[in-house]
């Protein structure tokens, strides 16, 4: 029910970041300003939004999927997607509003993701 802060220059853990009793963080994505990360919580169908300059504030996404697993962003930070296993589906998630605004029918128990940025013609 945790996930740590680790400083990227010295490869050590600087704190820990710990959520309600049976969460289980699933994936991770941080948000392209770095200013929050973006934990899938799997089995309670929830996104929690950790603020990175203060890990003690912690929004919730709920209800965002059957188990969410994998977790991305789009390049512009307002969209999350997460690959939910059981409904064999993807939730797409207006950051803003912490709700669900469509779902994108998959093949069968997806739990990664990438997104492939193609605006930009490469």
């Amino acid at each position: 029910a945790a996930i740590s802060v680790v400083d990227t220059r010295t490869h050590t853990v600087v704190g820990t970041v710990k959520f309600d009793e049976g969460t289980r963080p699933m994936g991770i994505v941080a948000s392209p300003d770095g200013s929050r990360v973006y934990v899938s919580t799997g089995r309670t169908g929830r996104v929690l939004g950790v603020d990175t300059a203060d890990t003690r504030r912690v929004e919730t996404f709920p209800d965002v999927g059957a188990r969410p697993w994998g977790i991305a962003i789009s390049r512009d930070g307002k969209t999350l997607f997460t690959a939910n296993g059981p409904s064999n589906d993807v939730s797409v998630i207006d950051v803003d509003s912490h709700r669900v605004v469509g779902k994108i029918p998959v093949g069968a128990g997806p739990w990664g993701l990438a997104l492939i940025d193609r605006s930009s013609g490469s």
